[in-house]
């Protein structure tokens, strides 16, 4: 089968037309084990809306702060620059207009009230994480440098097709003027748009660079033993600030190579040796089966159990800036 979006040659996660996560556990489920999923495990009921106060934010931030305007989409400011991660203000994460799952908040950060955006962080495909109606208006209205993992470019340039991007492998980064460079690191997770293309776009974390401190942003990741964050740690040095997915894992059975629990979040944070941590991916599309709050309820639970002081790490509300 041709790849749509890459064409490359082979590598330790790249076998000429599949992207895999070595050396851990395979991604994919069967047919059997979604059937199971959807017909023997519980569905919490979550709210049909949970307000939100926008916050409009100031155009250019010397420090480092970061606004989450939801889901996996958060405003990144530091050393007079701006990026977004996974920018999504669609109702829903979903192909369809009409069905999929919709937005339980309203986005933090209306798009007409965003400063200039400098960059773009994509870090897989997935409709939760990638919207092309959204890419393209930010490409219309912000012109922003789009760095992304291999094939994503392809994508992009599909909603718009004069786009700058930079499409890098694991291990591959780029500066932005000044102090400013961001990393593409690895995760444990997998990609696909349709039932034939799975895992033939490449996906991964960042880690950012910006005015002496370090960032990183993990995308979406499974723990799966650890191994990647300790080696990432081990390249770049402890993080100042980590933003960690905490929300949708379960079934965790299904769940636990794709995405981390609150109590994997912290481990990734501690493999880090991250100062400060915000958690991201939950509360805004019901993906899984876990009740709403259930993710800031395990957080602080494990948190306390370690000893952890609670503002150290944080579950991430939109319209909410943090300041490092």
């Amino acid at each position: 089968m041709r790849n749509p979006y890459y064409d490359g040659p082979p590598s330790d996660h790249f076998d000429g037309t599949r992207f895999f996560n070595p050396p851990g556990p395979a991604s994919d489920k069967g047919l059997g084990d979604v059937l199971r999923w959807q017909l023997r495990e519980t569905r919490a009921r979550w709210p049909r809306q949970v307000p939100v106060t926008a916050v409009r934010p100031e155009e250019r931030v010397t420090g480092l702060r970061v606004t989450m305007v939801g889901h996996s989409t958060l405003l990144i400011q530091g050393s007079g620059v701006s990026l977004l991660t996974d920018p999504v203000w669609a109702p829903r994460a979903s192909p369809l207009s009409f069905a999929g799952p919709r937005r339980v908040t309203e986005p933090g950060i209306r798009f007409e009230d965003l400063p200039p955006i400098d960059a773009v962080l994509l870090s897989h495909n997935h409709y939760d994480h990638c919207d092309l109606a959204t890419l393209k208006r930010l490409g219309a209205a912000h012109d922003p440098l789009f760095i992304t993992p291999l094939g994503n470019d392809t994508l992009i340039r599909q909603a718009a097709p004069e786009a700058r991007c930079f499409a890098g492998d694991w291990g591959d980064g780029t500066g932005l003027g000044g102090d400013v460079r961001v990393e593409i690191v690895p995760a444990n997770h997998w990609s696909s748009r349709t039932t034939r293309d799975r895992r033939m776009a490449l996906w991964s974390g960042f880690v950012l660079r910006l005015g002496g401190r370090t960032l990183y942003f993990a995308g979406d990741t499974g723990y799966c033993g650890g191994g990647i964050f300790a080696d990432i740690r081990a390249r770049y040095g402890p993080m100042d600030v980590a933003l960690i997915p905490i929300g949708a894992y379960a079934p965790e059975w299904f769940m636990a190579e794709q995405h981390c629990n609150p109590e994997d979040a912290v481990r990734i944070m501690a493999a880090l040796d991250a100062q400060r941590a915000i958690g991201i991916h939950w509360g805004t599309f019901q993906l899984t089966n876990e009740a709403r709050e259930e993710p800031p309820e395990r957080l602080a639970a494990e948190l306390d159990r370690r000893g952890i002081p609670g503002e150290r790490f944080v579950a991430g509300v939109p319209g909410v800036s943090y300041d490092f």
